[in-house]
């Protein structure tokens, strides 16, 4: 008997290329999701560092990068699959990628395959960061994550908005649609609105994972959400602060979970089915 399908997101504050920082949120996020039952936790694009293009280069993942480790030995012991986001040097290439790291220790990576960029009205502190095609190369690593009976498709942010992408998700078998986003205040409504109707399209159980706090001198959205291949909202974070959500299928149907972090405090709420 397959175990029901667990989906969590995280919303994570970074902070500017502290990586052992980032890393150690990471961490205690993935200790509360698994704790829910989680069987797949997805990060924001670029969760390791911010989304700090100027640092890319500097801070850039390996392959197989030692600063791994500590996320390799908590999906293992947590049997979670964890998606998290970095800049990753593919020999001589930069790349907007996802590590895909699974609970039997294995690590792959998903590459951006549509790179994006903000507009000037989109900066909060009178900077204009660059476009995305100034620093990285467009991929085409796509890994298909297999969880229990389960098979899920990653995306990173501008990815969502090419309707081929989810398609080809559904055409290879998912049922299951991971965006790791950084989502502005101004965006979310739009790129939500695409997400439900690929889930509704589809019939995929659709999840974004977004900021909880500014990040590159953007503001984020925050309000990482899950939505049911029926395009209902099962659950969704706050505006502001880190957290976790974590829906998990029933044979009542979904039972959700919240958990925001606020100074060091852990306020729950929960549905039932």
């Amino acid at each position: 008997m397959s175990l029901p399908r667990s989906i969590a997101v995280a919303q994570t504050c970074p902070i500017k290329g502290e990586v052992n920082a980032n890393l150690d949120e990471h961490l205690r996020l993935t200790e509360l999701a698994a704790s829910e039952g989680a069987q797949v936790l997805v990060f924001p694009e670029l969760s390791l560092t911010g989304y700090e293009l100027g640092l890319a280069e500097q801070l850039a993942f390996s392959e197989h990068d030692p600063r791994l480790a500590p996320l390799v030995d908590e999906a293992s012991s947590r049997s979670v699959t964890l998606i998290v986001g970095a800049p990753v040097r593919i020999e001589d290439r930069l790349y907007l990628a996802a590590f895909v790291i699974g609970p039997d220790r294995t690590t792959r990576i998903y590459t951006k395959h549509h790179l994006g960029a903000f507009g000037e009205s989109a900066a909060c502190d009178g900077t204009v960061p660059p476009a995305e095609a100034t620093v990285f190369h467009p991929g085409d690593r796509n890994p298909l994550v297999r969880f229990g009976s389960n098979v899920a498709a990653v995306a990173i942010c501008a990815d969502i908005g090419q309707p081929e992408h989810p398609r080809r998700a559904a055409d290879r078998g998912a049922n299951t649609y991971l965006a790791c986003m950084f989502v502005i205040p101004s965006e979310f409504a739009g790129d939500s609105a695409k997400l439900i109707r690929y889930a509704v399209e589809y019939s995929m159980t659709v999840a974004l994972a977004n900021f909880g706090s500014a990040s590159g001198g953007l503001a984020a959205a925050g309000r990482s959400s899950v939505w049911s291949e029926k395009g209902e909202l099962l659950a969704q974070l706050n505006p502001n602060g880190s957290g976790v959500a974590v829906v998990t299928e029933t044979s009542a149907g979904w039972r959700a979970r919240t958990i925001m972090r606020a100074n060091l405090q852990t306020t729950t709420s929960g549905s039932q089915p």
